[in-house]
């Protein structure tokens, strides 16, 4: 039998680290306090990239273990992160419960076919997210808008100079304190005064 893990936030506009505990001690979760892990971090910001949720995820919970939460987007930041780190749990063996589910424990059959509906909408998220980018390019482009990465001007005229010098690349990049794959991009382009 494993181990029962709580993964809550808390804020100003969560409800305390207790009243989340005693929510899911009523759906019948008892978690120990030291199970109980909390941090008051945005919603907006990736479930991996929250370092309590990280730490719970990498080096705590086990195979067998539960980990429960009040809300599905304890666990994610948008579709494609919930679905992402739900499938990771599910893979390192540990049973995830949802207490905002009409079927809480994403593990059980019904759970699974909740879960397949979210990763339907987590791939129409992506392929919109997608679409909206190429969308937005072509609109760039059409109003004649560089893109991509801008041009060191400065960086190019500061090799040239060091090249100028006579110094060989990598005399130049430990003068400069440039990388020696900078220079050699720079070595041979051309400054804006000489185009």
């Amino acid at each position: 039998m494993g181990r029962t893990f709580a993964y809550c936030r808390v804020g100003v506009a969560e409800p305390t680290l207790d009243d989340q505990l005693a929510t899911m001690e009523a759906a019948n979760y008892r978690i120990a306090s030291y199970r109980a892990i909390s941090e008051s971090v945005s919603g907006a910001v990736p479930a991996m990239e929250r370092p309590a949720f990280r730490t719970l995820v990498e080096h705590k919970l086990e195979p067998g273990d539960t980990l429960v939460v009040l809300a599905l987007d304890r666990l994610g930041r948008d579709g494609i992160d919930l679905q992402r780190n739900v499938a990771r749990l599910s893979e390192a063996g540990v049973r995830v419960v949802s207490l905002d589910l009409p079927v809480p424990d994403l593990a059980s059959d019904e759970g699974r076919l909740v879960f397949r509906v979210f990763e339907a909408f987590a791939d129409f998220e992506r392929q919109r997210i997608a679409e909206r980018t190429r969308e937005g390019l072509a609109r760039a482009r059409r109003r004649g808008k560089a893109l991509g990465r801008p041009v060191a001007v400065a960086t190019t005229e500061k090799v040239q100079a060091l090249k100028a010098d006579g110094l060989s690349q990598s005399a130049a990049a430990a003068r400069s304190g440039l990388s020696i794959a900078t220079i050699k991009r720079h070595w041979n382009r051309r400054t804006t005064s000489e185009s």
